[in-house]
């Protein structure tokens, strides 16, 4: 549903663009996206930097569009806007304890610290890659192509990506798990020991006092036939 959420601006331009035209496309998305940050703090009283940033960008570059009448601006947005994650990511590596991609998901899964720092930097050369990728488009086709990619191809990126990254994060999961099966594995045998020992021991205690039994009975018969 979040996903969905984020991605409502941006399907309100793409259907504005295919009803109208670029232009009535950015001053819906302006739109859109200052509701999208007014709902969410009226439903949660915070807002979240995404949003704030995203529309600070739009009402920036889409204003720009709008009043200067060039749609060169509003194509800059996706490009500016991955960039701006690939810096954020890249500085958390030296600002803070932990980069962002860990602080993020540490609570939910655990991994190695090494790990950690390889998930950031594959999300560094995928936002990088992505704002290049958006350049390419926005000005080596037409603009009806720019906005299909704005949609359904940069979404498709991001998506193959978390795929990719959730395949090549359960391969240290199903690791952490198989250490600890056997580790489990490992001290089981010696707890069947500790408690085949501790049985033999109680055992060999009970025969003991069997014979003490026995030898204290048979001392006061060997008396009375002395009498």
């Amino acid at each position: 549903m979040k996903l969905l959420f984020d991605l409502f601006p941006v399907v309100l331009f793409f259907i504005a663009y295919k009803m109208y035209d670029i232009y009535t496309a950015t001053a819906v998305i302006i739109v859109a996206s200052i509701a999208q940050v007014l709902y969410f703090y009226m439903k949660h009283k915070r807002v979240e930097k995404m949003h704030v940033i995203t529309l600070a960008l739009i009402l920036v570059l889409g204003g720009l569009t709008l009043v200067l009448q060039d749609e060169n601006f509003i194509k800059w947005k996706p490009t500016i806007v991955n960039w701006g994650f690939a810096l954020a990511f890249f500085g958390s590596h030296y600002i803070g304890q932990k980069p962002i991609i860990q602080r993020m998901m540490d609570q939910a899964i655990s991994l190695p610290e090494a790990i950690w720092t390889r998930l950031s930097v594959m999300w560094i050369a995928f936002f990088i890659l992505s704002g290049i990728v958006n350049l390419y488009v926005a000005f080596n086709y037409d603009t009806d192509t720019w906005v299909n990619f704005k949609l359904f191809g940069l979404m498709g990126m991001t998506l193959v990506f978390i795929i990719i990254q959730g395949i090549y994060i359960s391969r240290y999961i199903e690791e952490s798990d198989s250490e600890e099966a056997a580790l489990l594995d490992g001290q089981a045998p010696d707890t069947e020991k500790e408690l085949t020992s501790s049985h033999s021991s109680k055992e060999a205690n009970s025969d003991d006092k069997t014979d003490a039994n026995r030898d204290e009975s048979a001392v006061p018969l060997n008396d009375s036939k002395k009498f």
